[in-house]
Parts: structure tokens; sequence; C-alpha cells
């Protein structure tokens, strides 16, 4: 089959550019080819047509299911984390009803009974760190978003099991830390059980672990079911499909390990980046600081997420290192016309988020971190999209970002921090994400004391006298 603008590097290299420099190997082929090009890069079908024209995403994506099918057979690099029924492995209908089942309790009127545990979630570990000496931001940060993800997901809090199931996930999401390591995901040759001290033995024993923890808990809330809990992992147990029937154990688990997946790692990847650009430059951290002390001293979480500011800040950091680089795969159902290129049935699209956030006719300056574009204009869906769009849009597209502010916001209203390495902070492959390569060395000079916004000191003036 004859493919659009073909790279000419040989397709073993491609793949390992791909897994060990994803950035560099997207931004070398837009160079030559700045709208579509085909790549050969393990996990998405091995060869793909990848778009980053806006027009073309939005051509592809509002024809899901019609001219373009999303495919989930080709997210196979997942399948060893996530298992076979997972909502990144179905297709069509059943990917369909699965999705009806997951939406609610990540949307709405939940959200905001995560918001204060997420906060307090955010004192804990931070009141842990030492003053003085240097952490890395990202553990910390992958620390809040799994103890998030354990309360607010799947309902467990303090004791035995939780620490268990803690330490235990932890130490499997390290397995894939870096571009290494992440190669045992993306080369199915590498995955090889040769014992123990094996580097996939040991993940394969790993989970194994996880597993029978994740089963035991399931089975517990079958035999004593509680309407009155609110945790995600409840509220899927509760939920039917459209025939009535309630998810199966083996569902639960992957639909757990899935959001495990998508929601921790991402979710301290993209905090962790905002914290890097907010003390990287003195003139952001003043202005959200000013926006913050806007609020007083114990801001609801609902009005800290509306925050204009904070929120251009988050959507600047999401935007500049999205931290997934492709969308899922779709597929060419009928003979279709791209950019002006003819495409067969069978020809496999991806949408690169990274090269849609970095063109310079929607982003002037693209490499530059400028908050202020956000509170400019108006993106549509198909020229920002950090959670990707469509159909297969991720579904902790509200939670993710309301987890972001309400962290950020609660660091930077308690605590002085800085950064502790004055170099830049560049982008590196963990696990299947975009992340900052040093883990954002920082440091903590001390707790901050709320300052009285002008507003607030000229209301306090007035009613004094």
């Amino acid at each position: 089959m004859q493919l659009p603008n073909t790279l000419n590097t040989p397709s073993f290299l491609q793949k390992l550019e791909w897994v060990t420099n994803p950035v560099g190997y997207m931004e070398k082929a837009a160079q030559q080819y700045p709208d579509l090009f085909t790549a050969e890069i393990i996990g998405f079908g091995d060869t793909i047509v990848v778009v980053n024209n806006p027009q073309a995403i939005q051509e592809i994506l509002t024809n899901d299911r019609k001219k373009f099918v999303a495919v989930g057979e080709v997210n196979k690099t997942l399948q060893p984390l996530v298992g076979d029924y997972s909502i990144f492995m179905l297709e069509g209908d059943r990917h369909k009803r699965r999705r009806q089942i997951l939406m609610p309790p990540f949307h709405g009127e939940r959200l905001q009974t995560y918001g204060e545990i997420i906060c307090h979630l955010t004192e804990k570990v931070c009141d842990q760190l030492p003053q003085g000496k240097p952490f890395l931001a990202r553990q910390a940060l992958q620390d809040i978003s799994l103890q998030v993800i354990l309360q607010v997901v799947f309902g467990l809090y303090e004791g035995e099991r939780y620490q268990q199931i803690k330490s235990l996930l932890a130490l499997m999401m390290e397995t894939f830390n870096s571009p290494l390591n992440a190669s045992l995901l993306y080369f199915p040759f590498l995955q090889k059980d040769l014992g123990s001290w094996s580097p996939w033995g040991k993940f394969v024993r790993l989970r194994d672990s996880i597993d029978e923890l994740l089963y035991t808990v399931i089975a517990e809330r079958r035999q004593q079911p509680d309407p009155n809990r609110v945790d995600i992992l409840s509220l899927m147990m509760s939920a039917k499909d459209e025939e009535g029937d309630l998810m199966t154990n083996q569902e639960l688990r992957d639909e757990m390990m899935t959001i495990l997946l998508a929601g921790q790692e991402s979710t301290a990847s993209a905090m962790a980046w905002g914290l890097y650009w907010i003390h990287h430059l003195p003139e952001v951290r003043e202005k959200l600081l000013q926006e913050l002390d806007t609020l007083g001293d114990s801001p609801d979480p609902a009005t800290i997420v509306r925050l204009p500011y904070l929120t251009a800040v988050c959507n600047e950091s999401l935007r500049i290192y999205p931290v997934v680089i492709l969308t899922f795969s779709r597929e060419v159902q009928e003979p279709v016309e791209l950019l002006g290129y003819s495409l067969k049935p069978g020809t496999l699209l991806g949408s690169c988020i990274y090269l849609l956030h970095q063109r310079e006719d929607l982003y002037p300056k693209p490499k530059q971190f400028r908050p202020e574009r956000f509170l400019e204009r108006q993106f549509s869906p198909y020229e920002f999209m950090p959670f990707g769009a469509g159909v297969r849009r991720c579904i902790g597209n509200a939670l993710a970002p309301f987890e972001m502010k309400l962290v950020l916001a609660t660091i930077l209203s308690r605590y002085q921090l800085a950064l502790a390495d004055n170099r830049p902070e560049k982008p590196q492959r963990q696990n299947v994400t975009l992340a900052p390569a040093s883990g954002v060395k920082m440091v903590v000079t001390g707790k901050r004391v709320h300052r009285q916004s002008p507003q607030a000191v000229a209301t306090s003036t007035a009613t004094q006298n």
C-alpha cells in the first residue's frame, strides 16, 4: 500500500528512536513533512500515518465509527499492564457500552466530593518533605497521585492492605521509569520471564501480587455492598450496562489497572511540569500567588478550580509537554482523501498531540511557556487536546485537571519551594508518558504565610472605618 510522506530512516531505527527519544523523533519528522507523515513505530500497528494538522484531526475525530474507526487491538503495548478487558483494548459497541459505565463517576457533582480529599493528601505528603534538602518533585507528586487513586478510585484508606497495595503499585510503576526499561513494553521479544531476577520476571510477579490484592478487595465489596460508598470502584461495581449486566471481576480489575496507569503516572508528570514552569519563571509564580491570595486562607476547592490564571498555567503546562504524545489509532474504513492524499481502507492514523501543540500558526513561539495565550483566545478541541478527542478521549479529562489545579494551588499556598537545579528540564519517556527527565529537583525553604490581596485589604479598611 502506497502511504504518504514515508520517512527514509530504516524501520528498526525509527522504532528505537521512538522509544528512546520520542520528542526528537517527532520533531525531525515534522521538519521534513509539516502536516502529515508515515512513521514506522512500535505499539501503533508498526506503520501509521501521523497527523498534526488541526483541520485533518477534526476530520478524523468527527467521523469516528464512520470513515475512521478507533482500533483497540493496536494498543497491545499496554496489554501486559491493563489486561484484555480494559477500555483501552475494546472496540466498537463494547467500547461504547464500557465508556457509558465509566464516565459518570469522573464528572459532575462527583468531582466535588473528591476535592477535600485531594487537598488533604497534598498537605499530608508535603508536610513530610525535609526542609532545606533537595527532593524530586515528581516522586512526591506520584505519591500524592497514587494516594488520591487509592482513596478516590479504589476506596482504600490507611491500613495494612492500603500500604501493601501502595508499595506494590509504586514498585510496578518504577519498573518502566526510563526509556531503557520502557522498551520492555515496546519490544515483545524482551518479555521473557527468566525468574524473579530478570526485569520481566520481576514485573510479572509484582503484577500477580497486585492482582491477588485487587481481587480480594473486589470479592469483599461483592460480599458486603454499601450503597453509601462514593469511591469510583464501588460505583463501577453497581453500574449496569444496557442489557442489565454488571462488570465481571476481570473487567473491574482491568479497569482499575487502566485508571492507575492513565491517572497516576500521567497526572503526576503533568503536575511536575507545572511546578517546574511556575518556579522556573518567577513572574508566573508571582501572578499565580496574587490570584490565590484573593481567595483567603481556606478557599473552597470548587472556587480554586475556577481561577482563570491557574487554569491557564495548567493548560500551558499540558500544551508545551503533553504527557501523551499520540492519540489512539484510527483505521480508515473506506477510500478517503486527507490533506490532498488518498488513503485506502486499512490505513492506520494517529493524531500527534505533541506536534499539534507545537504548531507556530496556533501557538506563536511554541517553546516559550506563556499562560496568557489561554486567556487571550479559546482553542478548539482539535487545536488543544491534551486528553485526546472524539470517542477515545480520556475518561479522566475532568478529574485530571481538577486534581492538578488543587494540588498545585495547595502547594503554592502553603509552602515555599525553589528549584534545586537551574538547568532546563527536558522531556523523557517514562512508561508511556512524557515526563521531566530529572524529576524536577526542588527544595522546601519554609511554610508560606498568606498575603492579603489589595482587594481584601481595602475591604478590611473600609469595614474598620
